[in-house]
């Protein structure tokens, strides 16, 4: 089985808002990189996706040491968490709704595909992987033109401006 280290990142500017992924597969010396994101996202999701890009991203069953900063996606996985809301029907075990099953049912498909090793890493610290996969997801988050938000005036102001 080859052995591939996958390292991923997510970003969103504002949570939610747009984010972006980035991931970078190391095989054989190789390195290959992907990037991609949502116009309005959450930062677990953009984490997520990029798990999921990565490991779609391989052909055949592999042997993985996947690197995150995110304890959202590494913790679940570790820990048996995402399995247990799965057979509880995305419940968490306060039965509250676990969020993102959509992207968890289709991490945890990859997961039974590949031999994949979670290995956790504080983000911002310097990790080379870490940091390139970080300028990956912000640059693509970056390309989604900033939301707008919007101020209610309150009912005496839009009043006296005859609004």
């Amino acid at each position: 089985m080859k052995h591939v280290d996958i390292y991923t990142d997510g970003a969103c500017r504002g949570n939610p808002g747009p984010g972006g992924w980035g991931a970078i597969l190391v095989y054989a010396g190789r390195e290959k990189e992907l990037s991609g994101g949502e116009p309005h996202t959450t930062n677990n999701r953009m984490e997520l996706c990029g798990v999921i890009a990565a490991l779609s991203a391989l052909k055949e069953p592999c042997e993985v040491t996947l690197t995150t900063d995110s304890k959202y996606v590494s913790d679940a996985v570790i820990n048996g968490w995402a399995k247990g809301w799965r057979a509880r029907g995305w419940k968490k075990a306060d039965k509250s709704p676990a969020l993102n099953p959509d992207l968890w049912e289709q991490l945890l498909q990859l997961l039974d595909q590949h031999q994949v090793t979670f290995v956790w890493v504080k983000g911002h610290a310097g990790h080379p992987y870490n940091e390139r996969c970080d300028q990956l997801a912000t640059s693509f988050a970056d390309t989604f033109p900033a939301p707008q938000k919007t101020v209610e005036m309150p009912a005496e102001v839009q009043t006296s401006l005859d609004i």
